[in-house]
């Protein structure tokens, strides 16, 4: 992972710039714009949970893609990771504000995926009937 360093520790407009390959606001994106970095924040929702708790919640997330991604959202100030000195030490998750605000939007997209999911499965139908688009069956002679 790439880390882009803000000039004099305060972002600028060229900073937030989605548009722009050296954003900053485009390497954040691409770091939380995953699957299961979506389903982590979902997961946690309110809640503190322990590693164990966590992927039990997320079916089919491997023991390393929620080490890596746990890594990434507390390195993006979204989740806050807190190591009790206890043997052997638990260590338990939770959202920072900033990962509460993701979480909203997070609930929104769940909340678009729910409304839409027949519009969408009804179109790869389509698609995969007629992925050309021209009203044949996608071969040409």
């Amino acid at each position: 992972m790439v880390t882009k360093q803000v000039r004099g520790g305060k972002p600028d407009a060229a900073d937030a710039d989605l548009t722009r390959a050296d954003s900053l606001a485009r390497e954040i994106f691409s770091d939380v714009a995953n699957k299961w970095a979506f389903l982590i924040i979902e997961a946690l929702g309110e809640r503190t949970l322990r590693f164990g708790e966590v992927r039990d919640e997320i079916e089919g997330i491997s023991h390393k893609m929620l080490t890596q991604n746990l890594r990434m959202l507390e390195h993006n100030g979204l989740v806050e990771r807190t190591v009790h000195p206890t043997v052997p030490p638990r260590v338990e998750y939770t959202l920072t504000e900033p990962g509460r605000g993701l979480r909203a939007t997070v609930d929104g997209m769940c909340a678009w995926t729910h409304r839409y999911l027949a519009d969408i499965e009804a179109a790869r139908g389509r698609y995969s009937t007629n992925p050309s688009g021209n009203g044949s069956s996608g071969s040409s002679r």
